[in-house]
């Protein structure tokens, strides 16, 4: 059962919640490759024994569990299955040393830049904090539209033809990024600022293998409320 969840007992197995990009990237990674796993919701607020025993250093998601063997982190999860499987679909990394280097930077960018800058999107106080957080994160998206232009090649994808290392780091985030336009008025994947970018993310989130997983705009607003009032924000 190619690049879908499987019904059987698989060597491949992911341990994920729904909501999360980095568990989003990883099972874009498997179908995109066309690799049969399992996925297996968690509960972040009571960890499963089998999360905390395969991630005993964080005890976050994603987990890869391949034959029994944990591997964690997405970045490393999202590589990890490359090589681990070089023969099943397209190759997420070039064979090129140099633009390897460059994929990895811009994917590395997606965590170390875009991320932090988003947060507050989802999780601050004010309307004002979100509303500031938000246009943080379209100046950090528009970096990305000088990227695409240099890393495509005039393709479809950051990866050129088909979705390589970047699109899948980048498009995880592609479910709440389209929410933070309702969740603070701020349309952060802006076709007049970013036009390269916003038709990219159209192109990306239609890809089978990924439209699956990536979770309705509604979905995640309902979740980001119950998040909050957890949390005692308004």
């Amino acid at each position: 059962m190619a690049g879908r969840e499987a019904d059987k007992d698989p060597e491949l197995k992911v341990l994920g919640v729904w909501s999360s990009p980095f568990v989003i990237r990883a099972r874009v990674a498997l179908n995109l490759k066309g690799l049969a796993y399992r996925y297996v919701e968690d509960n972040l607020d009571s960890k499963s024994e089998l999360l905390l025993a395969s991630n005993h250093v964080h005890g976050k998601v994603p987990v890869l569990l391949h034959d029994g063997r944990p591997v964690c982190e997405s970045r490393v999860i999202v590589e990890y299955i490359d090589e681990a499987f070089p023969a099943s679909g397209p190759c997420l990394l070039p064979a090129d040393p140099y633009r390897r280097a460059v994929d990895r930077f811009w994917a590395s960018y997606v965590d170390d830049k875009l991320f932090p800058t988003w947060i507050p999107v989802y999780n601050g106080r004010t309307s004002e904090d979100r509303v500031a957080a938000a246009r943080q994160v379209v100046a950090v998206l528009e970096k990305f539209e000088r990227a695409f232009d240099e890393c495509s090649g005039g393709k479809a994808f950051f990866g050129g033809d088909a979705a390589g290392l970047v699109d899948v780091v980048l498009g995880g985030f592609l479910g709440w990024l389209r929410a933070s336009e309702v969740m603070c008025g701020v349309r952060v994947i802006d076709p007049a600022k970013t036009p390269l970018l916003a038709a990219w993310a159209d192109r990306f989130a239609a890809l089978d293998g990924v439209r699956e997983v990536i979770p309705d705009v509604q979905r995640l607003l309902e979740y980001n409320k119950i998040r909050r009032a957890r949390r005692g924000l308004p």
